[in-house]
């Protein structure tokens, strides 16, 4: 009996470890299944289905880059406030006065950018491949729902420097709203929160922005990448129309 086995065998080493050691197949798959994180995920999955050929690494690319979004984001919440008297002059502080302040926000402006479309490249790259077709359109709807909500991050954070260029782009944004069918002016005023673009406004846009749509994004990216690992295997035979694991 080696070390390993000594201490998952002792008082102490199988209240942590709740799982045998991973020798056999039905070891590996009962330590995946007792993972937290893991558990979300199938035993195994197709080889072709995590390469760069198949999926450009599109999905992941995303990820890092809300991640990246997350952490500069934290980092700017600290020295800005979201008011018209001091949002535009905190901006500048950041670029001028806060140690690697113009890095860490071109890093943020950029991370967006590229975000948007690496969200919408994969999107793409699904309906390309057909990969939206029973028995994973549920997923696809899902995806939808993550490119509407990654347009919406970008829309709201637009605002938030408060300089010439974001207040008129955001008075268009928001004026197209009213053009909604049926309840367009309701719409344009729960995003401005009164007439024109204001201090109400610009709260609103920092709130959804920093915490309802990032909170929601991680909500739904959690439901998709469970979906499509769960999806993986599942392959539909195009002559009987049968779903083969």
């Amino acid at each position: 009996m080696n070390l390993s086995e000594r201490i998952r065998k002792s008082t102490i080493g199988g209240s942590f470890f709740r799982s045998p050691d991973r020798v056999t197949e039905r070891d590996r798959a009962a330590g995946h299944w007792s993972n937290f994180l893991l558990h979300l995920y199938p035993v195994k999955v197709r080889k072709v289905e995590i390469t760069f050929k198949y999926t450009g690494f599109l999905g992941v690319t995303s990820a890092v880059l809300f991640g990246i979004l997350t952490v500069t984001g934290v980092f700017l919440m600290f020295f800005y406030v979201p008011s018209p008297a001091n949002a535009y002059g905190d901006v500048q502080n950041i670029q001028t006065q806060v140690a690697f302040g113009q890095f860490l926000r071109n890093a943020h402006r950029w991370a967006a950018h590229l975000m948007v479309l690496a969200v919408a490249a994969h999107l793409a790259r699904v309906f390309y491949r057909g990969a939206y077709k029973p028995p994973k359109e549920f997923n696809w709807v899902v995806g939808v729902v993550l490119l509407v909500i990654t347009l919406l991050l970008s829309f709201t954070g637009y605002l938030l420097p408060w300089d010439q260029l974001a207040y008129w782009a955001v008075t268009v944004g928001t004026s197209m709203a009213a053009y909604v069918p049926l309840i367009g002016d309701q719409v344009q005023e729960l995003m401005l929160g009164g007439p024109t673009v204001g201090s109400a406004t610009l709260l609103r846009f920092y709130v959804l922005h920093v915490a309802v749509l990032p909170l929601t994004l991680v909500g739904v990216l959690t439901l998709h990448i469970w979906r499509w690992r769960k999806d993986a295997m599942l392959t539909l035979d195009t002559k009987t129309g049968d779903i083969d694991a």
